[in-house]
Order: structure tokens, then sequence, then C-alpha cells
């Protein structure tokens, strides 16, 4: 089919032939069609790499949360300029 897009090579090693095998177990009316469950494949793997994405992010934004102002007041006013004073110039 033309196309103006790029297209990809994708090799069927022994990995990607059991990941295709089990992609037909799971789409099986695209079981004869190894080239859509290979795209099936690459969208249940894009939305996993979205999931952790949003996943770590929580994790972050929690983190600095739990964590934000536990040094308030550790260090006196002045502290920073301080010891800047002692950095060469």
């Amino acid at each position: 089919m033309p196309t103006t897009r790029p297209r990809h090579l994708v090799t069927e090693t022994d990995d990607v032939a059991h990941a295709l095998d089990d992609a037909a177990k799971r789409w099986p009316e695209d079981r004869e069609s190894r080239g859509k469950l290979l795209l099936h494949l690459v969208e249940e793997g894009h939305h996993a790499l979205l999931e952790e994405t949003a996943r770590r992010r929580a994790a972050r934004a929690k983190a600095i949360q739990r964590t934000g102002g536990v040094l308030t007041g550790v260090y006196e006013p002045g502290y920073l300029d301080q010891l800047r004073e002692d950095w060469p110039a």
C-alpha cells in the first residue's frame, strides 16, 4: 500500500515470535495477521508507558507534598549569603 509515512522492519526473533503468539491469544480475531498483532503490541506498550509515566509523576508529587517544608527553620536567616561569602569570586 503506497504511503508517505515511514515504514519499519522488524525481524521476528524468538522473543518477538513469542510475543506475537501471546498476542494471538489476546486478539484471536487477528491471529492470522502478524502485522496487526504487532500493532496491538505497540499500542499496548505505549499505553503501559503512559501509565508508568503518570504513576511516577504522581509518586514524585506525593513525595514533594510529603517532604515539603520539613527543613523549615533549620537554617537561620542569611545562612546562604554567609556561606557564599566563603566562595571565591
